[in-house]
């Protein structure tokens, strides 16, 4: 072998080592890029109202880390939260948050945003509830004229809500032996396309509600009563539980949300120029 030969040899050796240092360069990149995210369990009106698709670009282009979200109802997000399926719960149900946080499996709860729950129905409104500024009033309406009436029925933030406040009325609508009292067993979006459907009365945020376009012939009918005040926590599942949670991107991500920028871009999040999610982060 001559003197070139031996040359040529030892450059494409060195090309080699170089493709090579390069390969294992990449994939050392792409686990630690993969290893910058977090698992959020949400409730499908943060979700199908557009918000995360609206905050989460500008969370992750500042703080480099990924957010994967779960979005089921309330009830069910808890759950993946006590399984450790999940580094972070953004949720709506204040009674079973704080059962959540006194069982040990977050360490604290923090509030972020509001806005409110809305009762939608037919045009025509058959129950005539449209006069009464009371969710109370209107349930016991619905109930006593037996017009149809949507519940998500999953155990989510807003079904809580829904059991609350037939409760306050001293009524127990069942499915079972209710024929007007319908149960969707699905998400926000998709219940009201049920009650859409059906031409049902339904209980709804109005996040949601904003962003639904198919309506049909519902509209909003009673609304402003303080007992539909909707509050959203979020709160980091606890590390000291199950070791493999992500800790510090979680709380990064909890820290921005109720940051001054990040309370800031809730507030900025609007269709067709009506503000969805108010933010009341405390200081």
């Amino acid at each position: 072998m001559n003197t070139h030969q031996k040359k040529v040899l030892e450059l494409m050796k060195l090309l080699k080592f170089l493709i090579h240092s390069i390969f294992i360069t990449l994939i050392l990149t792409q686990v630690c890029i993969a290893q910058k995210s977090i698992v959020v369990s949400s409730t499908t009106s943060t979700e199908q109202s557009g918000l995360f698709n609206y905050l989460l670009p500008i969370y992750e282009k500042i703080s480099g880390i990924q957010v994967k979200v779960i979005a089921v109802g309330t009830g069910q997000a808890l759950y993946i939260g006590r399984r450790g399926d999940a580094d972070v719960v953004f949720v709506h149900d204040r009674v079973a948050e704080e059962k959540f946080l006194n069982d040990g499996f977050s360490q604290k709860r923090y509030e972020v945003m509001y806005n409110d729950f809305i009762l939608i129905g037919p045009e025509n409104d058959p129950a005539k509830i449209v006069a009464t500024n009371s969710i109370q009033k209107a349930l016991e309406l619905i109930a006593l004229s037996k017009s149809t009436f949507v519940s998500r029925g999953d155990k989510s933030g807003t079904h809580a809500a829904e059991l609350r406040y037939w409760k306050d009325a001293n009524l127990e609508p069942n499915a079972q032996k209710d024929t007007w009292y319908k149960e969707s067993g699905s998400g926000m979006g998709a219940s009201l396309n049920t009650a859409s459907a059906m031409n049902a009365y339904i209980l709804t945020d109005r996040g949601t509600w904003i962003s639904f376009k198919n309506r049909g012939k519902l509209k909003i009918l009673v609304q402003g009563d303080p007992k539909l005040f909707n509050q959203y926590g979020v709160m980091l599942v606890n590390p000291d539980k199950y070791s493999h949670i992500k800790k510090e991107e979680g709380q990064s991500f909890i820290n921005w949300l109720i940051s001054p920028n990040g309370q800031k871009s809730i507030a900025s999040y609007q269709i067709n120029g009506e503000q969805l999610f108010f933010p009341n982060a405390k200081p």
